[in-house]
């Protein structure tokens, strides 16, 4: 539908005969959203009117290469044109895409380009104008005598259904599997004057047709007549209409020089006076239908020898076969060859895209493969020269607190990581995100929710987080004082009580406890009680780090934080390393040594040690299993443990071994009740081999009190009380709702606090205030009122946010961190693997069960 073609003045001065030109139509898509947009105005005002034009609808490009007498000249023209206006486009998040159709197309937000023509054709052709939101490439061959052009344009013709198998580029109409390789033909046809226009002798005589269609008051100029090969109407050449745009810029190239061979060879028969073999109008159509129906993947009618369908390989090999004189006189036998032979093994664009549907059922995976392709992929359209664009929608954001992009402008430590996130682009980091699945499935790196049969991949998202050394060293310090004065607080609970008798934390706070066990005080020795400690941390918008959350009972996330450093490694190894990034893989011998150094005297120098899983139904069963093979310890059911004698034992393979250290990955309740390797309960045997000290539970049962989140509020004070020293770590301003007056101030702000049950884990029962609806604030203050000492609440805090990829974009979102702490007999360290957590878009709760997510966190040291 092009109006213009400005190589035509410098053809007609030189005549150039069998010379080469394309058209090609380009949709524009937003790379955010993946739909067809109609700014392609915008794009157009930023490019030279030489070789751009608009199209009648606003959401096309089209390019129109200088005349090339060569095949790679033509190659150059494409790819350059292509480069600049990709160019513009991404500057302004929008992509071009070289297709017959896209998937995803509003029909009601796009209107035609608002010309006189443009606007008359709308008029007139109503719905089949609203609806042409399609994509060619048409080649145009140099033949300046006119009749010569009208007389190839019947010779041609029983071969375009192969040249529109090879361009066959759109599978997808208006968001669904059309079912044909071409369903851009289907609707081109629909055109009154589209397709074939029957026997014509001489240039008069196309002339003659066009003037009649035109009297008819079915087309109104020249320009809109759209048979499958014609005389140009404003250029001295033989024009080819029947091909999709095609994303890869080589089978354009291919196809050029087909159409060209075929010019040559009936241009050489017509001045042979050879008869005109002509195919019965019905036979072509559904030639055409044959070939729009399955491209390269199915048959192809072996016109015009046979109505037979025969491979569209064999097709297409037997059409180069014959068109090799031609090939060989125009010097491109061996680069057609060559092209075709690459485009047979690869298939048709059609079928590609096909093939991304179907790894993740996501049209957008189809949207993003043909973007990828058009802008370069095998074709080498890269973005030429440092500095160019930013691609596929990863621009910095502004954020107040973002770790990342303070203020919109990307954090220096970030530079590196920006650069090649956005040198991947989104298409990029989707595919590295199938990798990624890919590499977890294989690994089986997954976790389970309570409720869900099936185990769910454990969520990753490829951005990195960096934690500073400055932060981190002070971060070290105040995690080891923390864990430190929490092992005394419940060693003390659980003996003298102290810490009640001294008036620094309330009986009621203690006994109220629902993590308060008798089982707590049957370690009858003094020592480490929790030989793992994590400790969830949050940074403000401010920078400060402050201290969330305890958990001395069963940490989890070790194993996980371990992974996710592998994961970067695999899927991301072009990202920088900085200075002083920590590994984590000493991890698993620090906890192994922190186990061992719990043993009793009974376990003599070679203390045996066993990791406790209820198995595959454990939620980090993954992380189990993982942990053990790193320590080179068993990972065991309670099947497979008995007490005899007051010792403990494994039972494996009818053979019995000692244990000394049980590295506790299940909760108490379900310790107790487990049955053991003899069918009964294990619980009492157990509690009676920790009477005779001699087996460790690490970490202690009862440890539980110190999770406590009414427990929580007074950490600071239980540091300076045991340690003597000034806490290191802030803490979240906390009120028990226990205490008259601070319940009265809960009550009377509950829409600005976080309201939390002390006995929460896992983001359960969290009403964050300001967030929550007035139901939800009308039901927990009913639970405050009726138990006061269940609930606790605090200060609201502006937590940082960092960029993750969600697929389309960088976007914020509010994260944590858990730091883990090992202590042995003598002394404690915090482990070179932690756990960032991602909270959904939206949400401040980063639990995995929640819907969280995680990253790899980069620790650096001084």
């Amino acid at each position: 539908m092009t109006e213009s073609l400005p190589i035509a003045k410098e053809a007609v001065e030189k005549e150039q005969d069998l010379t080469l030109g394309v058209e090609e139509e380009l949709h524009v898509i937003d790379l955010v959203t993946r739909e067809l947009v109609p700014r392609a105005p915008e794009i157009l005002a930023h490019l030279g009117n030489d070789n751009y034009s608009a199209e009648l609808h606003r959401s096309v490009v089209e390019t129109n290469t200088p005349v090339s007498e060569t095949l790679d000249g033509l190659r150059d023209g494409i790819v350059g044109l292509r480069r600049d206006a990709i160019k513009v486009a991404e500057r302004r998040g929008l992509g071009l895409v070289a297709t017959g159709t896209v998937p995803l197309v509003d029909l009601d937000s796009l209107p035609v380009t608002p010309t006189s023509r443009y606007r008359r054709m709308l008029d007139d052709y109503q719905l089949l104008a609203r609806e042409q939101l399609i994509c060619g490439a048409q080649v145009h061959v140099g033949v300046p005598d006119r009749d010569e052009a009208v007389a190839v344009t019947q010779r041609v013709a029983p071969a375009l259904p192969i040249l529109l198998a090879l361009s066959a580029s759109s599978p997808y109409w208006l968001g669904e599997d059309s079912g044909y390789a071409s369903v851009r033909s289907l609707v081109w046809m629909r055109w009154p004057t589209a397709g074939d226009p029957g026997e014509l002798r001489s240039a008069a005589e196309h002339d003659e047709l066009v003037a009649d269609l035109i009297a008819s008051g079915t087309i109104t100029d020249p320009k809109m007549v759209y048979f499958d090969v014609r005389p140009s109407a404003h250029l001295p050449t033989v024009e080819l209409r029947v091909t999709d745009s095609c994303p890869d810029a080589d089978t354009v190239v291919l196809l050029a020089g087909l159409f060209r061979a075929l010019v040559l060879r009936a241009r050489q028969e017509h001045r042979a006076g050879l008869p005109v073999t002509h195919v019965r109008p019905p036979l072509h159509r559904a030639a055409m239908w044959r070939a729009a129906r399955s491209g390269l993947e199915g048959d192809l009618l072996d016109l015009p020898r046979s109505p037979v369908p025969v491979p569209a390989a064999a097709a297409v090999e037997r059409l180069i076969g014959e068109l090799r004189p031609q090939l060989e006189e125009l010097g491109d036998w061996e680069q057609v060859f060559d092209l075709s032979v690459r485009a047979l093994s690869r298939g048709s664009s059609a079928s590609r895209q096909r093939r991304a549907m179907s790894r993740r059922g996501r049209i957008s995976d189809v949207v993003d493969l043909v973007v990828e392709d058009t802008r370069g992929g095998a074709t080498g359209i890269g973005l030429a020269g440092p500095g160019d664009t930013v691609p596929a929608g990863l621009f910095p954001y502004a954020g107040s607190g973002d770790e990342a992009f303070p203020g919109g402008d990307v954090a220096p430590a970030y530079a590196g990581i920006v650069n090649v996130l956005t040198a991947l682009g989104s298409a990029g980091l989707r595919r590295r995100e199938d990798a990624r699945d890919d590499e977890q499935r294989s690994r089986g790196i997954t976790f389970s929710v309570a409720g869900e049969a099936a185990t769910r991949l454990f969520p990753f998202d490829l951005v990195p987080r960096i934690v500073p050394a400055e932060d981190w060293g002070r971060l070290g310090a105040g995690l080891i004082q923390r864990v430190r004065a929490l092992d005394r607080f419940v060693s003390d609970v659980y003996g003298d009580r102290t810490v009640v008798r001294d008036g620094i934390v309330p009986e009621w706070v203690i006994d109220g406890s629902p993590e308060l066990r008798p089982s707590g005080a049957l370690v009858g020795h003094d020592g480490v009680r929790a030989q793992v400690a994590g400790v969830d941390l949050v940074r403000d918008v401010d920078g400060t780090w402050c201290v969330l959350e305890d958990n001395i009972r069963v940490p989890s996330g070790i194993g996980y934080a371990m992974q996710n450093r592998r994961l970067t490694a695999s899927v991301l190894p072009e990202l920088p390393v900085p200075d002083g990034l920590l590994s984590v893989e000493p991890t698993p011998s620090l906890l192994l040594r922190a186990l061992r150094e719990a043993a009793r005297p009974a376990a003599g120098d070679d203390p045996r040690v066993v990791v406790l899983s209820q198995g595959p139904e454990d939620s980090a069963w993954f992380e189990h299993r993982m942990l053990a093979e790193e320590m080179g310890v068993p990972v065991v059911r309670s099947t497979e443990l008995f007490v005899e004698d007051t010792r403990a034992y494994r039972m494996r393979d009818g053979k019995r071994y000692r244990v000394d250290v049980i590295y506790l990955r299940m909760g108490e309740d379900d310790v107790m009740h487990a049955p053991g390797a003899d069918g009964m309960p294990l619980g009492p045997s157990l509690v009676a081999a920790l009477h005779a000290d001699t087996v460790t539970l690490a970490n202690a049962l009862g440890n539980g009190i110190g999770d406590d989140k009414a427990v929580y509020a007074y950490v600071p004070r239980l540091i300076e009380y045991y340690l003597g020293e000034k806490p290191l770590l802030a803490d979240v301003p906390t009120y028990l709702c226990g205490i008259p007056e601070q319940r009265e101030e809960v009550l009377r702000r509950l829409g600005e606090l976080v309201c939390k049950p002390v006995d929460g884990y896992g983001g359960d029962r969290i009403v964050i205030g300001p967030h929550a609806t007035p139901e939800d604030l009308a039901a927990v203050r009913r639970q405050i009122v009726a138990a006061p000492r269940r609930w606790v609440a605090q200060e609201v805090v502006q937590l940082s946010t960092h960029p993750i990829f969600d697929g389309h974009q960088l976007a914020a979102r509010h994260v944590d961190l858990r730091a883990f702490v090992f202590t042995g007999k003598t002394s404690s360290v915090v482990a070179p693997a932690a756990l960032t957590r991602v909270a959904p878009a939206g949400s401040m709760i980063v639990n995995s069960s929640r819907g969280g997510g995680s990253k790899d966190t980069w620790l650096l040291s001084q």
